[in-house]
């Protein structure tokens, strides 16, 4: 890998949240934790330069790789057809913003597996899972705190906006940990390895939009009660109070403390007064 790098005179970037993997022991790691089939379909989001790709095309799996570098994209083939040829076939590599791509530009992926971006990295799991209801599952390696975010159950500091909306998608848990020395440049801190497998869109008379709205409102600030916190959402203060206590919640509760259905509650009985009112 510094070898690749050396010969295309590049260096990882904080700007693109690069921190290279490599050691191949964690790469074998993260697609055992994975599954990773032979007739996976594979969605990774930020190659590099192709670690964990070679180890993932050495399961025998398709594996779409979506890299925002135009240098190292442009390397990645070179690198597989060198190390991996009898699997260079298994390879595409798109040249893109993975908060851009669609689902016309990628055939249904089965699984997500990425050392991901650490500046993006929680946009681009929940975006991916969105617009690919294909993928079942994966294993993605990001900083370990927003490791820790992305798992965190109702009552501790950790939880917040990713843990709820991940949530949303899948069933999630912290898989193993990682340290600064698979990587180049090391970084300043230990990275998490998060497994997840999807899940069936909760059962809800509100949009994820208007539930999402609802989450994004009460963990603002987070230190407010709700009844503060979904003031600006509800209308007032007043409003919100009323709102909360139709859909079951206490108004002094903080966003903190509820789970995921709670919050589903409470866009129920913000939509429902909505449409009420309007019938007015």
């Amino acid at each position: 890998m510094r070898a690749i790098a050396a010969m295309l005179d590049i260096r990882p970037t904080k700007t693109l949240g690069q921190n290279f993997v490599i050691d191949a022991n964690t790469c074998r790691r993260i697609v055992r934790l994975a599954g990773v089939q032979e007739s996976d379909h594979v969605l990774e989001v930020g190659p590099g330069l192709g670690s964990l790709t070679l180890a993932l095309l050495s399961q025998g799996a398709r594996v779409t790789a979506v890299e925002i570098d135009q240098v190292l994209a442009g390397e990645l083939p070179k690198t597989i057809e060198r190390f991996a040829a009898p699997v260079f076939k298994n390879l595409r590599v798109i040249t893109a913003d993975a908060l851009k791509v669609t689902n016309a530009e990628i055939s249904e992926p089965t699984l997500l597996v990425a050392n991901l971006p650490y500046n993006v990295s929680v946009p681009v799991l929940l975006t991916m899972l969105e617009i690919f209801p294909t993928i079942r599952g994966g294993v993605v390696m990001v900083q370990a705190e927003v490791a820790d975010r992305l798992v965190a159950s109702p009552g501790g500091k950790e939880y917040g906006i990713p843990s709820l909306k991940l949530a949303w998608w899948s069933r999630s848990e912290k898989v193993g940990s990682v340290g600064p020395s698979v990587f180049w440049p090391a970084p300043r801190v230990d990275s998490g390895l998060v497994s997840f497998t999807r899940v069936a869109p909760p059962k809800s008379a509100a949009t994820r939009e208007e539930v999402f709205a609802v989450i994004d409102q009460a963990f603002a600030q987070r230190r407010k009660t709700l009844r503060a916190a979904l003031s600006g959402w509800a209308g007032s203060a007043i409003r919100s109070e009323e709102i909360l206590r139709s859909a079951g919640v206490s108004p002094q509760a903080r966003g903190e403390e509820l789970e995921l259905e709670a919050f589903i509650r409470i866009a129920e009985a913000g939509a429902g007064e909505a449409k009420e009112s309007s019938k007015v």
